[in-house]
């Protein structure tokens, strides 16, 4: 009988592996939050972009964290307390009790817009269930209709009566204006 010995056992594969977490940072703060997670040593992405901003007497480009408050952090989860130890940090993002983390494929998204050159804005702002809301771009341009249930973070369901039935809808948010 011939005995054969099993493979190494790859201690790698059970360490926790490496993702992009989303930190919030203070007002402001996300520069100097990202520097400090970078000279701990640890790998972080804070998209800028540039605008134009007007004083009274001049105009200046300036430098913006692309997403207020936001910096990613590629970190394992047994690091997460110890980045939030950095000054300026609050907290990481959470949804459904679960760490907001981000694929490598969608930065890769947002550096590519952010290498374009276009004008790059970002709407962080919420609607609610229950809200009213109207359609303004897109295929379904000018339909109203209520907020049922928010999904992720980019899309809802809505329903625009009108037809005998409610229909549900997903529609990008920024096709979406709140009537009251």
């Amino acid at each position: 009988m011939e005995f054969v010995s099993s493979p190494t056992r790859n201690y790698t594969s059970t360490m926790e592996e490496l993702k992009w977490f989303v930190m919030y940072t203070k007002s402001r703060s996300e520069k100097k939050v990202a520097d400090r997670l970078k000279e701990n040593g640890l790998e972080v992405y804070l998209p800028m972009v540039e605008e134009l901003r007007q004083w009274s007497d001049r105009k200046k480009k300036v430098q913006r964290a692309m997403f207020n408050g936001y910096v990613f952090v590629k970190t394992r989860r047994n690091q997460l307390w110890e980045c939030l130890q950095v000054p300026g940090a609050v907290k990481f993002v959470h949804f459904s009790g679960q760490h907001a983390t981000v694929r490598e494929e969608d930065l890769d998204i947002i550096k590519r817009v952010i290498e374009t050159g276009v004008d790059v804005e970002s709407d962080g702002s919420s609607i609610e269930p229950g809200e009213k809301v109207k359609v303004i771009a897109g295929p379904l341009q000018h339909m109203s209709g209520e907020v049922i249930e928010k999904g992720n973070k980019d899309y809802f369901l809505i329903r625009i009566p009108g037809i005998y039935q409610n229909l549900l809808i997903s529609v990008p948010r920024k096709f979406l204006e709140v009537t009251g």
